[in-house]
């Protein structure tokens, strides 16, 4: 059987760098040289590989839309090239990125795995060496035409991962859909499914910078920091609340949201907890909020909220059809 062949988009991050005496530091070329001279990832069972080492190295703490449209760009001019592609990322916002190319890609018929690791590629005990070798071949064996991320054996979807563990090899969790797929003595399928082959033309949407801000309620919030927030030049609010969508009943607070969604604010409410969905009909708190204009954004991760607004956004689309998109489970990332 012919060999696949895999793209590797090397855009930065703890896997390809090299010890020095100030600490782990990026090193052009270098995580390259260690893949080409490491005999497992040679192995006729594995696929072939190029292996692309974006310059500058971005750090995933300065990545930004921008960089987003740069990776899914790059996939996009070598899509007819190659039969699954892997992208190597610092995993602090590994999950945004995830989430950000499962939206932009349009027709994927193609795997997609964003992964990393917790120490470089070159050390003893390195997570990277398995994250890789195990990203390539699933991307090659086993193809699932989404973008998934993958990390200690799990196959996440990618618009559902979340970091959760700041320095343990566990560092991603799925907390409300099941991976896709496990890879230990078998690979199970768990989620995913095997796409069949087919030839097409991948479409990009291109992502714009967008005014999104973030409110995390808490007991006493007070209403002149809410107003701060709400007074910039804001696009969207994503609305963090308690349980399973609540919030205070005070007037003054429903007021402000009232207003801003007025304005053509899209307001979307997500729980705070890690598990669970969004339930704005359950309690009077989170009645409340639905008559102010808030909508639900129901089981999504604060991730993939963020990076589908940005998606929305960037796009010439009337208020009332983002607010009704955003409800709507357009790559997997939410269940109504």
């Amino acid at each position: 059987m012919k060999r696949k062949r895999i793209y590797i988009a090397y855009t930065g991050g703890t896997i390809g760098m090299k010890k020095s005496a100030r600490g782990y530091i990026p090193a052009d070329g270098y995580l390259t040289e260690t893949v080409k001279a490491s005999a497992e990832f040679n192995r006729d069972e594995m696929p072939l590989f190029d292996i692309h080492e974006y310059q500058p190295l971005i750090d995933s703490s300065d990545m930004s839309p921008a960089h987003w449209q740069m990776i899914a760009d790059d996939i996009k001019s070598k899509y007819q090239d190659y039969d699954g592609f892997v992208v190597l990322h610092g995993t602090d916002t590994m999950a945004y990125t995830a989430a950000a190319l499962s939206f932009m890609f349009e027709n994927l018929t193609k795997p997609v795995i964003v992964t990393g690791s917790q120490i470089p590629l070159s050390q003893l005990r390195s997570d990277g060496q398995v994250n890789l070798l195990n990203a390539m071949f699933l991307a090659a064996n086993y193809p699932i035409a989404e973008v998934s991320l993958f990390f200690n054996n799990q196959l996440f979807r990618g618009n559902r991962a979340t970091k959760v563990h700041a320095d343990g090899f566990n560092a991603f969790g799925s907390p409300n859909l099941e991976p896709l797929a496990l890879s230990g003595i078998n690979i199970e399928l768990v989620k995913g499914t095997l796409s069949p082959y087919i030839e097409n033309e991948l479409d990009v949407c291109s992502i714009t910078p967008q005014n999104i801000g973030v409110l995390h309620l808490y007991p006493g919030i007070s209403n002149d920091v809410i107003q701060s927030i709400l007074n910039g030049k804001l696009k969207a609010l994503v609305l963090l609340s308690f349980g399973v969508g609540n919030a205070p009943q005070e007037p003054e607070f429903l007021k402000l949201l009232e207003d801003a969604s007025n304005r053509g604010v899209v307001i979307v409410n997500l729980t705070q907890c890690l598990k669970g969905s969004v339930n704005m009909g359950g309690y009077a708190t989170g009645n409340a909020l639905l008559n102010v204009g808030v909508i639900s954004g129901y089981d999504m991760t604060l991730e993939a909220c963020l990076t589908k607004l940005h998606y929305l956004l960037s796009q010439n689309l009337e208020t009332e059809t983002i607010r009704h998109l955003m409800q709507d489970n357009l790559r997997g990332e939410l269940e109504r």
